[in-house]
């Protein structure tokens, strides 16, 4: 399906579209078609639905991977999980993303079904291959990005979330590291959650946690996914994408969020999400 109106092949020029409705803050939806962006290891405060339209790409998750996605698979993503998906080497794929706002999906599938689904699932990561689920997620997509009113994009929204089977076609799943072992660190997780002040110093966060340098590196991996500096990166690039949708000058928000210059934060931000600040405000 060509969703895109461009021709897949592995010399195209890459395209990223974004979707998304300051009256509805609680979705956002990403078009890439011929990209060949690699990410680095991230999570996202939303609830994310990702679907392969063309080429190929290889999944990881902080528990598990990696796994081989083909197109008309989709990945369905629980809020705070770590996860990376690249194209195969020297080649260039299309894809779809579908943010969510957690809290507003446990609202509309309690809403939905008073009997807890698996749609919402905190615990694991779950890949699927069902034509009739993608070709949903696709004609979901093509009305965010028509002309369509507000209310018929909600209605579509709506309809594709309660029609989601989740008893069919499953592929793989990554299970999510246990609560317990996050809440260990969790006081670290929590000042690195702040962005209104400089980045903290490894030194800083062994001292928050009470372990030397060498435990909370381990520690925190072991319970996010990531390393001190690479989940405090994470958490001020989804800031950056708040303020960019919020129509901050990007000069202002690299300042804002302690990078060293604007050309800094645009190599992170892109490394983290695939496009540049500007192409995603855009």
């Amino acid at each position: 399906m060509d969703l895109l109106n461009c021709s897949y092949n592995n010399t195209s020029p890459s395209q990223a579209d974004f979707w998304r409705d300051s009256t509805r803050g609680y979705v956002e939806s990403r078009r890439a078609c011929n990209s060949r962006a690699c990410y680095k290891p991230h999570s996202h405060p939303t609830f994310s639905i990702g679907a392969v339209d063309a080429g190929g790409s290889t999944f990881s998750g902080a528990s598990g991977g990696p796994c081989a996605l083909r197109p008309g698979m989709m990945v369905f993503i629980p809020a705070g999980c770590v996860h990376a998906c690249n194209p195969l080497p020297d080649r260039c794929w299309s894809y779809q993303m579908l943010h969510l706002d957690a809290a507003w999906l446990t609202a509309l599938v309690a809403e939905i079904s008073p009997t807890p689904c698996g749609f919402i699932s905190e615990s694991e990561i779950r890949i699927f291959e069902n034509e009739d689920m993608y070709g949903r997620f696709c004609e979901l997509n093509t009305t965010l990005f028509s002309t369509s009113s507000a209310e018929d994009k909600n209605t579509a929204l709506i309809e594709f979330i309660g029609d989601c089977d989740y008893g069919i076609n499953l592929v793989e799943t990554f299970p999510v590291l246990s609560p317990c072992v996050r809440l260990a660190l969790q006081s670290v997780i929590d000042v690195l959650q702040q962005t209104d002040r400089q980045p903290w110093a490894l030194a800083e966060l062994a001292n928050i946690a009470g372990m030397s340098r060498y435990q909370l590196i381990r520690g925190f991996r072991a319970a996010t996914g990531m390393t001190p500096h690479s989940y405090q990166l994470n958490v001020r690039i989804n800031q950056a994408r708040r303020w960019l949708q919020s129509g901050h000058e990007i000069t202002d928000i690299a300042y804002r969020l302690g990078f060293a210059d604007q050309s800094h934060f645009q190599r992170v931000f892109k490394a983290y999400t695939g496009v540049t600040p500007g192409c995603y405000r855009a």
